[in-house]
């Protein structure tokens, strides 16, 4: 009996996955709302930034701006002059924004520098070194994992006072500059999956303990310690009541404290909304750029150490 030549030979094994079934479909439709619910207070804050204050108050459901403009990204930025502010409905005072924008970056360099170093330090000890009480000493460390933050705010601020450090950069990145449970725990798992042989490989060539852990065990661990100060970095730069504590004056003012500031600066007409979203809109654009880039590289190495 002759062949069929209609028949193509047996299906391929990724045929049925490509297949579109009514769940695909629903899966898919599930995410497209998640997207667009992640999304839309972005777009709204946009469309708020993009109009005028008596636009908003003329017309606050409005889809698009109600009356476009630049003028509060302008006003965010010092570049427009009082009375045009006024006109629009906002404050007459300027936002000292690129002050605020650099003490944010000093601090949240010095934060992400300072765990950087003296986190895999410790995960070092930790995971590498044999000495009594190890793994017991981790564990009460690790509890600190437990302390919400609110528990440690007034010790703190107790200890910056006495150090004279209130209301300047460094008493502000001082509390979570040396390391954290979370920073210690995550690069010592990555420390664990280092082979000893390179170690002892390092070590029977004369180099000391300290010459290992910056020489090889530091560089081998590159991917982590990138995604760690991502993530520290992020985190520092969204800090706000712990600056709020500690700095009084545009010296030591980060953006975050520096928003709140903003609102308050109420003018005749209520607060400066599309000021307020504009700067906020600027504020996040460097983390949301440097999460977007680094999303997943981030993702796999955290994966890889094993925190869920």
């Amino acid at each position: 009996m002759a062949a069929d030549p209609r028949d193509t030979g047996p299906a391929r094994p990724g045929a049925s996955r490509r297949r579109i079934t009514p769940g695909r479909i629903l899966a898919w439709a599930f995410l497209l709302a998640v997207v667009l619910v992640t999304l839309f207070p972005f777009y709204w804050m946009l469309r708020t930034a993009l109009s005028t204050n008596p636009g908003l108050q003329a017309e606050p459901t409005s889809w698009l701006p109600p009356e476009f403009t630049w003028g509060a990204f302008e006003r965010v930025l010092g570049m427009q002059s009082t009375e045009d502010a006024l006109a629009e409905g906002g404050s007459g005072t300027a936002l000292n924004f690129w002050r605020y924008l650099l003490n944010s970056v000093v601090v949240a360099t010095l934060i992400t520098a300072g765990q950087l170093l003296f986190s895999a330090m410790a995960a070092y000890a930790f995971s590498r070194l044999t000495w009594p009480g190890r793994d017991k000493v981790f564990a009460l460390f690790l509890a600190g994992l437990m302390v919400p933050t609110i528990f440690t705010l007034l010790p703190n601020f107790v200890l910056i006072k006495e150090l004279g450090l209130v209301d300047t950069m460094l008493g502000i990145a001082l509390p979570t500059m040396f390391m954290t449970p979370f920073a210690v725990f995550f690069l010592r798992q990555f420390f664990m999956n280092v082979p000893a042989e390179i170690e002892e490989a390092a070590l029977l060539d004369g180099v000391s303990k300290v010459g290992v852990f910056f020489r090889v065990i530091l560089p081998m661990s590159a991917a982590p310690m990138a995604t760690l100060g991502i993530l520290t970095y992020m985190t520092a730069w969204n800090d706000y009541f712990w600056p709020l504590m500690v700095s009084y004056t545009d010296a030591s003012r980060v953006l975050t404290v520096a928003l709140g500031v903003f609102r308050a600066q109420s003018p005749q007409t209520g607060t400066d909304w599309a000021g307020l979203m504009a700067a906020t809109l600027i504020a996040a654009l460097p983390m949301m750029l440097l999460f977007a880039v680094f999303a997943k590289r981030v993702v796999n190495s955290i994966g890889f150490s094993g925190i869920k």
